[in-house]
C-alpha cells in the first residue's frame, strides 16, 4: 500500500502563489480561507537581505491529533496515507484546529465544517498528480510514494538533508522541505509587526499576534513575517464559559455531595441545592458547548458517531452521565428518600472529579496549543472547581438563611484561592519547556493580559475574598462578608479562565 507525501523544494520556489490558486479553483475553497497558502520571510538588513518562500499546507501525519481529536471520525487517515476528511460527519467543534501543531485546518464559511488539504484525494483515485502539483511552474512541489524506492520523492528523502515542521511534536509529517531555512518553518522565533508586505492592518481586523507582534512577539532569530494568512481563533467566551460553569456545577457536586453524605452538615438545603446547582450548571456548560458548535443541530452525532479516542465525546457521556446523577439526587432528595440521597451524594464525589478534571485530557489532545499541555492543568482544574463549588454553596447558604456550615466553607473557600494562586504562579511564573509555551506566558505575565491578570484575576479573585473572608471572621458576622468572597472569587475566576483560552491560542502555528 502507497504512503503519499509531499517534498517542498525551497530552493525552487519563487513564491507565485500558483499552487494556493489551484488549491483553491480545483476544490473550489471559499474567499479568506487556504488549504494551500505562501509564507514570506524575510532575513538580514538593507542591503543584506533575502526573502524565502514557504509553502504551508497539511502535513498528512502519519500520527495526526486531528484524527485523535475529532470526535465523530469526520477526519480519518486513509490506508494510502492520506488524512482525509468526511464533512458530512462534522459538527464544527474546531477541535482539530486546537490539535493540528500546523494550522493546516479552517472552518469552510459556506458548509460551516472543517476542511483541510486532502491531498486532492479525488485526482489520486483516477491516477492524477495534485493540482497544486501539476501547476507549479518550477516543479518544487514533488508528491508521491514514500514507500516506493523508485520513486522520486523517496529517492529525495532518502538522499538529501530534508526538513519537516515541529519534529518534536511526534505527529511524524509527511510533508518535506528541501533547502529550508529553519527559521522560515519555526513561527515562535520570527517577529510579526501590523502589516504585510502590501498592506497594513486595520486596529479592529488584525490578527491577535499582529496586534502583539512588535511589542510582545518578538523573534530570536533575525526572521520577520513579511507576509501571511490569517488564522482567527477558534475558541473564544463560550469556551471560557463552558470552564467556568462546569467549574461551579461539578465543584458543587464534588464537595456538597460528601459533606451531605457524611453528616458533616446536614441541613436539607444543602442537599437540595447542591444538586440543583450541579444540574444547572452542567446543563449550561453542555448548551454553551452545543452553543459553540459551527453545526449545532449535528450535536447528537456525539452520540451515533463517537470516536472513543476523543476526550470531546468522553466530556459528553460524563457531563450527560453527572447531570442525570445531579438530577436524580435532586428527585431523591426533595422525596425523602434518604437512603437513595446518601447513596446519590457519595457518587457525587467522583462524578464531579470526573466533570472537572476531564478537560485537561481534552486540552491535552490539543496538542497544536504547547500552553495548554501543561502537567498542572488537571489539578488547577480540580482547585478552580472546589474554588467555584464553595462559593457557590456558600452563596446558597446565605441565601436560604442556613448558619451551618458557612465558617467551614469560608475555610474551604479560603485554603482553595491560596492553593489556586500557587498552582497557576507555578505555572506562568517557573521556567518553560519551549518557546511556544514561555511566549503564551509573557501575554499574561508582561503583555497585553498583564493588566486584566493582576487587577481582576488575581486582585478581585483571590485578594477580595481573602480580605473579605478575614473581615468576616474577626466581625463574627460571616454571612455580608462571605457573599463578597463568593461572588468576588466566581469574578476572578471567570476572567482567568479568558485570558488562559486566549492566550493560549495567541501564539502562532504556522
Amino acid at each position: 500500500m502507497a504512503r503519499y507525501g509531499f517534498v517542498i523544494d525551497q530552493r525552487k520556489c519563487i513564491g507565485c502563489h500558483a499552487c494556493t490558486v489551484a488549491c483553491k479553483s480545483e476544490n473550489l475553497v471559499p474567499l479568506g480561507v487556504y488549504r494551500t497558502w505562501v509564507k514570506y520571510v524575510e532575513k538580514g538588513t538593507f542591503p543584506h537581505t533575502r526573502r524565502s518562500f514557504t509553502v504551508l499546507r497539511c502535513n498528512h501525519c502519519d500520527d495526526a491529533p486531528c484524527v485523535t481529536i475529532c470526535p465523530t471520525k469526520a477526519l480519518f487517515r486513509r490506508p494510502d496515507g492520506i488524512v482525509d476528511f468526511d464533512a458530512d460527519r462534522c459538527i464544527g467543534c474546531k477541535s482539530c484546529m486546537q490539535a493540528c501543531p500546523y494550522d493546516a485546518l479552517y472552518i469552510d464559511p459556506i458548509t460551516r465544517t472543517a476542511a483541510k488539504c486532502n491531498y486532492c484525494s479525488h485526482r489520486v483515485d483516477q491516477g492524477l498528480l495534485p493540482a497544486c502539483v501539476v501547476v507549479c511552474p518550477e516543479k518544487a512541489i514533488i508528491a508521491g510514494d514514500l514507500d516506493d524506492p523508485t520513486s522520486e520523492i523517496h529517492q529525495l528523502v532518502a538522499r538529501e538533508p530534508v526538513m519537516v515542521r515541529k519534529p518534536e511534536q511526534g505527529t511524524r509529517p509527511k510533508l518535506f522541505y528541501l533547502g529550508a531555512d529553519e527559521a522560515s518553518l519555526t513561527p515562535e522565533v520570527q517577529t510579526r509587526t501590523n502589516g504585510y508586505l502590501w498592506a497594513e492592518v486595520r486596529p479592529d481586523d488584525r490578527p491577535a499576534e499582529a496586534v502583539r507582534g512588535t511589542e510582545y512577539l518578538p523573534g530570536p532569530a533575525d526572521a520577520r513575517v513579511a507576509y501571511d494568512v490569517w488564522h482567527p481563533k477558534p475558541w473564544g467566551w463560550k469556551v471560557a464559559s463552558y470552564l467556568w460553569t462546569k467549574s461551579i456545577g461539578s465543584g458543587a457536586l464534588a464537595l456538597g455531595g460528601p459533606l451531605l453524605a457524611s453528616g458533616v452538615m446536614s441541613d436539607r438545603l444543602l442537599g437540595i441545592g447542591a444538586a440543583a446547582i450541579g444540574m444547572v450548571f452542567l446543563a449550561i456548560t453542555a448548551v454553551l458547548l452545543i452553543w459553540d458548535l459551527k453545526r449545532p443541530e449535528r450535536f447528537w452525532y456525539l452520540l451515533v458517531k463517537p470516536n472513543p479516542r476523543s476526550w470531546l465525546v468522553w466530556g459528553g457521556y460524563i457531563l450527560l452521565v453527572v447531570g442525570g446523577l445531579a438530577f436524580f439526587w435532586a428527585v431523591a432528595s426533595l422525596a425523602g428518600w434518604q437512603g437513595i440521597e446518601r447513596l446519590l451524594a457519595w457518587l457525587a464525589l467522583p462524578g464531579g472529579i470526573a466533570a472537572a478534571g476531564y478537560t485537561a485530557f481534552l486540552f491535552g489532545q490539543a496538542e497544536g496549543r504547547d500552553f495548554w499541555q501543561s502537567p498542572l492543568l488537571l489539578p488547577i482544574l480540580l482547585v478552580q472547581a472546589l474554588v467555584a463549588g464553595t462559593a457557590a454553596l456558600l452563596l446558597l447558604l446565605v441565601a436560604g438563611g442556613a448558619l451551618e456550615g458557612r465558617a467551614w466553607l469560608g475555610l474551604v473557600l479560603g485554603g482553595g484561592l491560596i492553593g489556586l494562586l500557587v498552582l497557576v504562579a507555578s505555572e506562568l511564573l517557573v521556567p518553560h519547556a519551549n518557546l511556544h509555551v514561555a511566549k503564551a506566558a509573557r501575554l499574561l505575565t508582561h503583555g497585553p493580559y498583564r493588566g486584566e491578570l493582576l487587577v481582576v484575576g488575581l486582585g478581585v479573585g483571590v485578594l477580595v475574598p481573602l480580605i473579605a473572608l478575614a473581615l468576616g471572621w474577626a466581625s463574627g458576622n460571616l454571612a455580608p462578608w462571605s457573599v463578597v468572597a463568593a461572588v468576588a472569587a466566581l469574578i476572578g475566576l471567570w476572567s482567568y479562565e479568558r485570558l488562559w483560552v486566549e492566550a493560549g491560542q495567541d501564539i502562532p502555528l504556522s
